[in-house]
């Protein structure tokens, strides 16, 4: 039960945290390209590379991970906003915005992630 709580306070923590690093960021890019969410989801992958591979290093307890990973960083990114706002683009036809769009949001997920764990084992 007590995991359950912590991963509920790390998820809204993350949620908050979302809702106002987005605000950092314009709305759209081009008037169509949705730059929050993107934003949003390319910081919080850098931030699981860096903290997945720390929590790794130092053999951190599952109650963190729980917390960190599936609460803070759950909350923070979001898989379902990233589908809505790519729906919604194809269903206004908008097919080249939406393709880069979820193109450049799954590349430089993908990337920074990578560049994150990179990052923490070259400081280690």
């Amino acid at each position: 039960m007590f995991n359950y709580l912590l991963i509920g306070l790390g998820g809204a923590l993350g949620a908050m945290a979302r809702v106002g690093v987005g605000r950092l960021f314009p709305a759209t890019l081009a008037g169509t390209i949705p730059v929050q969410m993107m934003a949003v989801n390319v910081i919080g992958c850098f931030v699981m590379g860096l903290l997945s591979s720390w929590l790794e290093h130092h053999h951190s307890p599952l109650a963190l991970r729980y917390f960190l990973i599936t609460g803070v960083l759950g909350g923070f990114t979001t898989f379902s906003a990233f589908a809505l706002e790519g729906s919604l683009l194809l269903q206004k036809q908008q097919y080249w915005p939406a393709a880069a769009y979820i193109g450049l949001t799954v590349v430089l997920c993908l990337a920074f992630f990578f560049v994150g764990s990179k990052l923490f084992l070259r400081l280690v």
